[in-house]
């Protein structure tokens, strides 16, 4: 399966630039309360909100948003957020900052021409979601497609870094006799053969998970099809480190020996990318683990892509082989990973309201322009349009001087 993503390229007028940063336009951010049985984290800390209500924002709290980062409401309002009871009032400010993508009922408590930020878990979106965005002219934007000038998100690596950690410790819990694993440590000491660690993925997630693997004294080898990331992986960490390309044989003898494979290939805008095969996953041994960082983009294995469909268990056993398919590692450090979240919002909301909004904001950065997949109910993102075959339309169309 193949998605293209194209960038236009033009310029935009000097005056108009800088007649948008004398406009400083604040608006109303909601936070609205997550599902929190699946996701515990949330966009805002109280101390992030203190920070933007001193920059001219109105924050809207849900009450007992906070609660699964272990914050109070009374934090939230001592920082200046206003705490309502109900998801319909959090629903009508302009910004809404999720976690999770948009349900329909909560599209249709938006009023229009709202914007709301999420992560991108293309899965759990639907046709009929977009369909009622469209109708309500609805600005959608992704964390994932948010970019700086490098290219890359720095939502996807404050979060790759946090799962990148957590994948190793989980699978140090997972080996243990007390999760039902095979009663091994993860790591090495004399006289024992160390624990064999494969990552597939030599991204910011790959690199944590490689690096934290290796300070325990595993055996680590990381596979990848970029060989530029390869490199960079193999400079950063030494000749510790096993690396490969992604060719079926190597690949086949590594899986036969190995004791946790971690899946970390990113596949967000992405021309082509690789998914290993449940062949490779039959060669296992008995008792070997799966942990796929990559459910809310579709799973890294033939055999964790069943654990997207509804009602389907994170966790479960197939040739013999200990799955887990969570939809966000993250989720289970939730406060810290809140705060990195948050982190990143202060910096991006501060820099809107100085550029006079959302729509002049888009217009002079390309790097936030680009996190748009729905722009004014219009598709604007090629990944997702493909997705789910509705009709792409440049967002420089509806930009002036973009």
């Amino acid at each position: 399966m193949i998605h293209d993503s194209q960038q236009s390229t033009s310029f935009v007028v000097r005056e108009l630039m800088l007649k948008a940063e004398k406009q400083r336009v604040s608006a109303v951010i909601g936070i609205p309360k997550e599902d929190q049985e699946i996701e515990k984290r949330l966009a805002l800390t109280p101390e992030t909100v203190s920070l933007l209500v001193s920059s001219g924002y109105r924050v809207l709290v849900q009450a007992g948003a906070g609660r699964t980062i272990q914050y109070a409401d009374s934090y939230y309002a001592d920082s200046g957020a206003e705490i309502v009871e109900t998801a319909q009032e959090v629903f009508q400010a302009d910004l809404i900052l999720k976690i999770l993508p948009p349900t329909l009922e909560e599209v249709q408590m938006m009023r229009r021409r709202a914007a709301v930020f999420s992560f991108l878990y293309i899965h759990k979106l639907t046709t009929p979601i977009l369909k009622l965005m469209s109708d309500r002219r609805i600005h959608a934007l992704a964390y994932e497609l948010l970019h700086e000038g490098s290219g890359v998100s720095p939502f996807v690596t404050a979060i790759s870094e946090i799962e990148g950690v957590t994948s190793i410790a989980l699978a140090a819990e997972l080996l243990s006799n007390a999760h039902g694993g095979k009663g091994i440590i993860l790591g090495g000491i004399p006289g024992v053969t160390p624990t064999e660690v494969v990552i597939i993925g030599a991204g910011v997630a790959g690199t944590m998970a490689a690096r934290s693997a290796l300070a325990q004294g595993a055996s680590v080898k990381v596979f990848d099809d970029d060989i530029v990331k390869l490199r960079t992986i193999r400079h950063e960490l030494g000749s510790p480190v096993y690396t490969s390309t992604l060719q079926p044989n190597v690949l086949r003898n590594v899986f036969r020996s190995a004791d946790v494979v971690i899946g970390a290939m990113q596949y967000i805008n992405k021309t082509h990318f690789y998914r290993i095969s449940e062949d490779l996953i039959r060669e296992m041994k008995k008792g070997s683990i799966i942990i796929d960082l990559r459910m809310a983009q579709g799973g890294c294995f033939e055999t964790t892509m069943e654990a997207c469909l509804p009602d389907h268990p994170d966790t479960f056993e197939k040739h013999g082989v200990l799955h887990f398919c969570e939809m966000s590692l993250s989720s289970r450090v939730a406060r810290t990973a809140s705060i990195s979240l948050s982190n990143l919002f202060v910096s991006l909301f501060t820099s809107m309201g100085d550029r006079g909004g959302l729509d002049h904001f888009a217009r002079f950065d390309r790097g936030f322009a680009s996190g748009f997949y729905m722009y004014a109910g219009k598709m604007v993102n090629s990944y997702v349009g493909n997705h789910f075959n509705y009709p792409v339309t440049d967002i420089g169309l509806f930009l002036p001087g973009y």
